[in-house]
């Protein structure tokens, strides 16, 4: 297949559809690519209005990282779950591994969220999953899921 024909415009809406995540919780707007089960780019405009800034830090406000991989897992629900086989169900956390947060994500920022997924056994995977801003990277992970 042609990689044109992963290119895709998914908004807040379709993204719903897809993952159970809601306000203030959903950390994504907008997917453009994806092959379900196997990649996903998504982005997360990053605004002053953000709920953790109000504590995360007063004085310079910086975007959790957890939150950055929360995030990077939010995408690579998007890819999983939208493969047939795992239409409506939800994924969940199995572990976080080799985390590495390279870059403070700040107000104004635009977060690139990258996820492929490496392997899937059964109602398990993993995903590796890059965060960028401006083509610098962020954050990494390795995330491993469960589907529900």
């Amino acid at each position: 297949m042609e990689q044109e024909e992963f290119n895709v415009n998914l908004g807040v809406k379709e993204i719903q559809e897809i993952i159970p995540h809601r306000y203030p919780f959903l950390l994504i707007d907008k997917v453009t690519y994806m092959e379900p089960g196997k990649k996903v780019i998504a982005y997360k405009n990053v605004t002053m209005n953000e709920y953790f800034f109000q504590g995360h830090f007063p004085a310079e406000p910086v975007m959790p990282g957890v939150l950055i991989i929360e995030a990077l897992a939010q995408a690579g629900a998007v890819a999983i779950l939208s493969q047939d086989s795992f239409k409506g169900k939800i994924a969940f956390f199995g572990g976080i591994n080799k985390a590495k947060f390279r870059k403070k994500v700040v107000p104004g920022d635009v977060l690139k969220l990258e996820v492929e997924i490496v392997k899937i056994k059964g109602p398990a995977g993993i995903g590796k999953a890059t965060a960028y801003v401006e083509d610098k990277k962020a954050a990494e992970a390795e995330i491993m899921f469960m589907i529900g």
